[in-house]
């Protein structure tokens, strides 16, 4: 490791140094409906949360600190339709986020090399939560369902 660890998406650590990141925002969707009623304004009715995404924006300078290693580890989890869990803080304060799928990865390198490698290569990790039951606090679904039946 090349410092102190943010966040982790699976084993992808995010780190000081090397494969850092600089930026993330959340999006969640939670719609309403309109029923339409009669002599009067339509009314609204919750639906419940569709949708949460997570993006997180970094710049990488593999030349000097590395870190291509990793983002090319995620871009090949994204290929292989693997789940990863999205995880934030230290051993003390973290948070869990839950479970996310990988939805894209965009890349855009420059100032190269004389052998091709970029020395700047920024980035966007776009991901959405995966599955129902996967909120990350108070919920006991999701993976440790399996592990509490055992016991249950």
């Amino acid at each position: 490791m090349s410092g102190p660890t943010a966040m982790a998406l699976g084993p992808y650590a995010f780190e000081a140094i090397g494969f850092g990141y600089d930026g993330m925002s959340r999006k969640v969707q939670t719609p309403w409906a309109e029923v339409k009623v009669a002599q009067t304004l339509d009314q609204m009715q919750w639906v419940g949360p569709t949708s949460e995404e997570v993006s997180i924006k970094g710049v990488l300078f593999p030349a000097q600190n590395g870190g291509q290693s990793s983002l090319d580890g995620i871009i090949a989890a994204a290929n292989a339709g693997q789940v990863l869990m999205l995880v934030s803080g230290d051993a003390t304060l973290g948070t869990i986020h839950g479970r996310f799928t990988i939805q894209s990865v965009d890349e855009d390198k420059s100032f190269f090399t004389a052998y091709g490698e970029a020395r700047r290569n920024s980035y966007t990790i776009t991901l959405k939560r995966y599955g129902q039951n996967d909120s990350g606090g108070g919920s006991t679904g999701g993976i440790l369902s399996p592990i509490l039946n055992l016991f249950g």
